[in-house]
């Protein structure tokens, strides 16, 4: 069983950049598994890989707790002809609070009274402090 490790949010990885013959670009990550995208343009290419990147990052190591693998030296990397590399970086903010729904318990305390009338008014009480939280976090 994995634990869970704490994980900045921040990953810069070297991404290979291969043209397309009908123009555009494909591109993948030799680190990360199974990750690749493409774009149009270069500045497409390198904006999908960004988010491409974050995803997988996210749900391949973050969400499972497992650490992600050591970014090779982008001198190290193989290119074939008419491929180039360059470093992409991603933050996995985004993912995390798009996809990352689990929820925690916790227990907190308030005035008897307090509870009362919020009781009576029906309050979701969770609801209210995802709400406080967010806004004292200045996050959506």
């Amino acid at each position: 069983m994995n634990k869970k490790l704490s994980h900045s949010p921040l990953y810069v990885y070297p991404a290979v950049f291969t043209p397309e013959p009908e123009g555009g670009y494909f591109v993948h990550f030799p680190d990360i598994e199974n990750c690749f995208t493409c774009g149009d343009t270069l500045e497409e290419g390198i904006m999908m890989a960004e988010e491409a990147l974050a995803l997988m990052v996210y749900s391949n190591y973050e969400e499972k707790g497992i650490e992600a693998p050591k970014p090779t030296p982008i001198n190290e990397i193989k290119l074939k002809k008419k491929e180039f590399s360059s470093y992409v970086a991603c933050d996995t903010t985004q993912c995390r609070r798009k996809f990352g729904t689990r929820s925690v318990k916790k227990t907190l305390t308030i005035p008897e009274w307090l509870n009362e009338a919020a009781m009576a008014e029906r309050i979701n009480f969770s609801q209210v402090l995802q709400d406080a939280l967010k806004e004292k976090l200045r996050v959506s």
